[in-house]
């Protein structure tokens, strides 16, 4: 019994932490953008996201990604993770993020709510 109460008490505490670390990748890359670091922006985005804002802009992605028009970073106002996926809210953005083996990637930034319908990205993959 006890072993069990361990083993959920520590599932919660991995979930907080699992969420604190997406927020961490999701305002690294605002961060990144803001500063004009485009290969450390690049660097916080998903295999499939690199390739395709390089593909979109036919630049490469340290380049593209400085064109994208991202809200500046703002204040995390909640974070979500349900398995392998996040979602980052912040002031003026909702980001999707991926867990892969080097940490937490985004998947899709600069989106915007549109009701019933699907978020509507600035930056997502093809």
């Amino acid at each position: 019994m006890l072993l069990v109460l361990a083993l959920a008490l520590t599932g919660c505490s991995s979930a907080g932490d699992r969420g604190t670390a997406a927020a961490a990748s999701a305002t690294g890359l605002l961060r990144a953008v803001a500063a004009g670091d485009g290969s450390a922006a690049c660097a916080l985005l998903a295999p499939e996201t690199v390739a395709e804002v390089a593909e979109s802009a036919e630049k490469p992605c340290s380049e593209a990604i400085l064109e994208e028009k991202l809200p500046a970073p703002g204040r995390v106002l909640g974070t979500a993770v349900y398995g392998q996926r996040a979602q980052v809210r912040l002031d003026d953005d909702t980001m999707f993020l991926g867990a892969f083996a080097g940490g937490w990637r985004v998947v899709a930034a600069g989106c915007t709510g549109r009701g019933e319908q699907p978020y509507d990205c600035v930056v997502e993959a093809g």
